[in-house]
């Protein structure tokens, strides 16, 4: 079982997400926080394999959230959920440490889906979120080390894409024929050009230097 912990302000999306999710035989919500100062009690306590975070809440927001967790060094991985097409607090959310990014309105078959991969250590991105994001870093000065070392080859701009819309090295493996080892090469050499540390900030890098456009 997914051991999950959702925190929302609102108390019916709280319950609608909760309810839906009893549907899905291998999650398990154990856990729910109505603002963020609950979720700080509550997360550390149950350590759910995957933490369903809202962006906008009284008291302290989701990118609060996720930095105090990650300063406690108790942050799972992290879906932040928001009723907003907010780009400029999707990249905030993504900096503070967050693993995927949905709307509210997305589909049961999909947020599973999205659970599933951050359980599995990937990252999950809705394609709605994208032309905000890509609003947003268009926005944002590049920082000074803000370049590829390398010029991307073209299999891995492919594989780029596929990480950037949540696709697991299984599935990328599968979907352009190649061993799942290979695409795991693939998958560091973008990480050492792009200078990132994680899938995420991959994608996000990405995503400001125009590597999917």
């Amino acid at each position: 079982m997914i051991r999950v912990v959702l925190v929302d302000d609102q108390t019916l999306v709280r319950r609608g997400i909760g309810g839906l999710l009893e549907l899905v035989p291998d999650i398990e919500v154990v856990g729910e926080a109505s603002d963020g100062e609950e979720a700080l009690a509550v997360v550390p306590v149950l350590k759910p394999d995957v933490l369903l975070l809202d962006v906008r809440m009284p008291r302290m927001s989701g990118i609060a959230v996720l930095d105090a967790l990650r300063s406690a060094n108790a942050l799972p991985p992290t879906l932040v959920l928001t009723t907003f097409d907010d780009g400029d607090a999707a990249i905030a959310a993504i900096k503070a440490g967050a693993k995927g990014l949905m709307l509210k309105d997305v589909s049961l078959d999909d947020l599973a889906g999205a659970i599933r991969a951050l359980a599995s250590g990937q990252t999950a991105f809705q394609p709605a979120m994208t032309d905000s994001l890509m609003a947003a870093l268009q926005r944002t000065p590049a920082s000074a080390d803000s370049y590829v070392s390398e010029p991307l080859t073209g299999r891995e701009k492919e594989v780029l894409h596929l990480i950037c819309a949540g696709y697991s090295n299984k599935e990328i493996a599968d979907l352009l024929s190649l061993a799942e080892g290979t695409v795991k090469n693939h998958v560091s050499n973008l990480l050492l050009k792009l200078d990132a540390r994680d899938r995420t900030r991959a994608a996000l890098k990405a995503l400001q230097q125009g590597h999917l456009s």
